[in-house]
This record gives structure tokens, sequence and C-alpha cells, in this order.
């Protein structure tokens, strides 16, 4: 799925950062649901789409899956 600028793969920052203290995560799941992993600890978090894009701060890359 490419709805969106981001896809599996791309790395975002968040507004509000994660308690392990970095604000950076990876988009691992897309659908209704995003599925984001913080780059430090390796947390996931699932959360829906419209939330996930109210609190994108901006997008840091994009990875080719081929």
């Amino acid at each position: 799925m490419t709805n969106g600028p981001y896809k599996i793969g791309t790395h975002v920052v968040m507004k509000k950062g994660h308690p392990c203290g970095t604000n950076e995560w990876e988009v691992i799941r897309m659908g209704m649901d995003i599925r984001i992993k913080c780059c430090k600890c390796g947390r996931s978090v699932l959360m829906p789409r419209h939330d996930f894009e109210k609190s994108i701060k901006k997008i840091i890359t994009e990875t080719d899956l081929e």
C-alpha cells in the first residue's frame, strides 16, 4: 500500500516521544491501522491511520523493499 507519502520501512518522527527517549519510528504494517516500531528499543504500537497521520512531525527516509 502506498496511500500517503509513507510505506512499510519508512522512518518517521512523531510529535510525542516514546518513554525510552526517542521519537523516531519505523512503519512496519499498513492498513486501516498502522503499526510502528520504536527505532531505539524495538517496541511496537498499533494506532488508527487517522491518529498516525495527525501525529507525524516529519518523514526521515524511505527504504526500497526490492
